[in-house]
């Protein structure tokens, strides 16, 4: 199997190498990613959507970590990438309590599958999130893929200012 270095590819074709990225951010668009990637006979390494979801610092091309970037969607097939940290350590949880759920019933539905709203939704139907935030009237309010305001909003990452508008987010439980 042949590995394909894709960003690599696509930082020399648009010529990032020679861009300034503490100057500022470069812009990249979906479009551009799929002409420059259009002689991939792997259709994978030509959709911006896989190519630019790097959820983790792991997950960074080695040409992002190589460099110190990362990438921010900024509207819909539209993307920054800035230099720096875009990433948050979670710390541990060094203390588990056990909860026994106030259902009087099995959910026999908790045993299909294993995904985060799947858990969430059990953890709302056993009371669990009620309990641990104390507030016994929470209700689901949202959830499911939405976009930010057309609007837009702004943020400062280092000294750049990066707008956003209509990012496409998914929501797992708003409660």
């Amino acid at each position: 199997m042949v590995i394909v270095d894709i960003w690599g590819f696509v930082f020399t074709a648009l010529r990032m190498d020679e861009h300034d990225f503490m100057e500022k951010p470069f812009i990249i668009t979906a479009n551009q990613i799929r002409k420059v990637t259009k002689s991939f006979q792997n259709t994978g390494y030509q959709e911006p959507g896989i190519l630019c979801t790097q959820l983790t610092r792991e997950s960074r091309p080695l040409i992002f970590k190589d460099n110190n970037l990362f990438l921010l969607p900024i509207q819909n097939g539209k993307y920054a990438i800035v230099k720096g940290e875009g990433y948050v350590d979670i710390p541990e949880i060094y203390t588990l309590k056990f909860y026994k759920s106030k259902l009087d019933f099995v959910v026999e539905t908790v045993r299909i599958g294993n995904s985060a709203v799947q858990h969430l939704d059990y953890a709302y139907a056993a009371s669990a999130i009620r309990t641990f935030i104390g507030e016994g009237t929470l209700m689901l309010s949202i959830r499911g893929r939405k976009y930010s305001p057309t609007a837009g909003f702004s943020f400062n990452v280092n000294k750049h200012k990066i707008d956003v508008r209509s990012v496409q987010t998914q929501i797992d439980a708003g409660i």
